[in-house]
């Protein structure tokens, strides 16, 4: 049996959404974007009723990726979790996640980018560490061989060493290399470029006023 839309009125505390009145009582609310094309006077089935709500649901789950999104890039792994643990349907999820692909949001080649680019700038990691935490984010591993392609571990390791040196200063050759070693090799780089990354550094730091070895 058809019901009649009787008012269509937007939230007072949530412009972005309507209520639907069907016969006169309030029937549900709705996404503007999946209202838009209702009028009142408009008899709708009860078909047509649960289409609306589907798509309710979808524009709910879509909506509330785009706000996890906004914090920072995400993987297709992450957002599938994050809408799974808000008992999201695994169909609405792919529909979700098939949206954010065509809109460009969602990207896991650039994430896994963006994720080496920004380990390089603030935290240099090796290999090692950060094919573990792209795995952990769900990257797939071809992805993953392709955004470390081009990584530098012996320049990364200077910059991690050179920075970490300057809280060691003072120490004798052997603890300075002990602390070093144990620094870098928790940061994924593999011993033959943790220990050419000590000797430059420890060589750059002692170039004046001899060695302590």
């Amino acid at each position: 049996m058809a019901r009649k839309i009787t008012a269509l009125q937007v939230q007072k505390n949530h412009p972005d959404r309507v209520n639907v009145y069907l016969d006169g009582e309030f029937a549900f609310g709705l996404y503007r974007v999946v209202a838009a094309w209702l009028t009142v006077g408009q008899e709708l089935s009860e078909a047509k009723i649960q289409q609306l709500l589907a798509a309710e649901a979808e524009e709910k789950a879509y909506q509330r990726a785009l706000n996890f999104l906004s914090y920072r890039v995400r993987s297709e792994a992450e957002v599938r979790q994050n809408l799974r643990k808000h008992d999201t349907p695994d169909a609405v999820i792919e529909a979700v996640i098939e949206r954010l692909r065509r809109h460009h949001l969602l990207d896991d080649v650039a994430f896994a980018r963006a994720w080496v680019e920004n380990r390089n700038t603030f935290r240099p990691r090796g290999r090692r560490a950060l094919r573990h935490e792209l795995r952990q984010k769900g990257v797939a591993d071809s992805v993953i061989a392709e955004a470390l392609e081009s990584l530098d571990e012996n320049e990364l390791a200077l910059q991690a060493a050179r920075k970490k040196a300057r809280s060691l200063r003072g120490l004798d050759y052997q603890t300075f290399r002990q602390k070093m070693l144990g620094f870098l090799s928790r940061r994924g780089f593999p011993y033959e470029v943790c220990a050419a990354a000590i000797e430059q550094v420890w060589s750059e730091q002692n170039s004046t006023g001899g060695s302590n070895r």
